[in-house]
Order: C-alpha cells, then structure tokens, then sequence
C-alpha cells in the first residue's frame, strides 16, 4: 500500500540508490534528483508528500535550494547532510527544515523521523490531541492531563507546551521558540526557555531529569515527541 511520495535530492548516486531500497522496502513510493535544479524542476511540477535533501548539491547550497523551496512548498523537508555543524543545522531549521540528520544515518531513525514529519504534515490543520500512555493534550478544551488528572499549568508553560504538541516530533530551535513566545526581542534570552522547560517537565514527566517527551537536541533546541511515535 502507497504510503507516501518522496523526493530524494541528493548528489551522490550511491546515497540515493540506499534510500530509494530502504524507503521503497517500507511502501513509499520514490522518486530522486541529482542537483537542485533538477530537485526543484520535480517538486515544482510534482509536490511531493516530503523531500529529503541533501546540503552539498553540485550547482546550488542547499540552504539556498530550503529557502527557495519554502516559498512555495510547505510539505516537510528533512536535511540529510554529512554536514553537522550546531550552526549549519540550526540555519536549516530556522529556514524551514522540519528535521535534520547527519550522515551517516541509522535507517530507523530515518524512517521515524518521516513518519513523524508526515504525521505532523497530515494534521496541521488539526487541532491536535495527544493521547500517549500517560499523557493527555487536547488543545481543542486546553486541557492537560497527566495519569488522569488535570495539570496546572500557567499561561506561558500552557502556551509552550501547546505550541510543542503542533510540532509534534519537529526539533524546535531556541530562537524559535524564544521569538514565538516572548517576541523577538527576546530571542537571545536563552534563560527564560530553561526555566519553563524544567517546569514543564516536572510537570509531565516521571523524571523531569529524564525526560521522555519533551527532549533536548543538544545545542539547537527541543523536541517533543509521544511514546506512541
């Protein structure tokens, strides 16, 4: 069964042969492009449901290729890249990368970062419910619920944590965040994210020092994910 469509752009023929088995093996359907021309030439006549792209393409950066393929496609993209510089992957993101992995990469991992990307594509529009083992956000009532019983949360750990549930499975960077929740003045006040990401967590974790949902990529931001994905 047809799962999804992904365009695979990425320079190297080898690289791009070992994704098209590994995700053809798992029911998507494939398709690949070896420049960035090429890449936007197919996604522009053909969308697909999610591209992975390569940062290193023969004729353009890729960074450049993200930004240009933002202004029309808003599918998720995933950064494949042996590139993994803190700074490069925190300029992917902030450019509209939905995840980033390094090369070489772990095939599972790959594919549950894709599924996740396209859980999250599928419902954008939706008012998302979580629904984990012993978590429960339905942003439609504003309610959290922790093992059954509601979670008081104040307007700001409300609002963070809302805007993480609509990202489900998405790394977050801080300047992200900073600049969603507080303005842009505010986006090199790391310390403000600190302290509501350890309240929040001592809020909706077992161990808030070992934490399950809401995680930590070291050095560009976080990501909050369900034990259900």
């Amino acid at each position: 069964m047809n799962k999804a469509e992904i365009l695979i752009i990425d320079d190297e023929e080898q690289i791009r042969k070992l994704l098209e088995i590994t995700l053809r093996a798992n029911n998507y359907t494939v398709t690949h492009a070896a420049t960035a021309k090429e890449g936007i030439i197919m996604a522009s006549n053909h969308p697909p449901d999610l591209i992975i792209l390569d940062l290193g393409l023969p004729d353009k950066d890729g960074l450049v290729v993200l930004h240009e393929l933002r202004q029309w496609h808003t599918n998720p993209i995933i950064i494949l890249s042996v590139q993994n510089a803190e700074e490069t992957i925190i300029k992917a993101l902030d450019k509209g990368a939905n995840d980033y992995l390094s090369k070489p990469w772990r095939t599972g991992e790959l594919l549950a970062r894709i599924r996740s990307a396209l859980r999250s594509s599928t419902q954008e529009d939706i008012e998302p419910i979580i629904n984990s083992e012993d978590l429960q956000i339905d942003l439609q009532s504003r309610k959290v619920k922790k093992n059954g019983d509601l979670v008081k949360l104040t307007s700001t750990e409300y609002s963070l944590l809302a805007l993480f549930a609509k990202n489900e499975g998405k790394v977050l960077t801080h300047q992200f965040l900073l600049r969603a929740i507080w303005g842009p003045g505010f986006i090199h006040q790391s310390q403000y994210l600190r302290v509501f990401i350890a309240q929040i967590r001592k809020k909706i974790e077992d161990d808030p020092n070992r934490p399950e949902y809401l995680l930590t990529e070291s050095g560009v931001g976080y990501r909050f994910v369900s034990k259900q994905g």
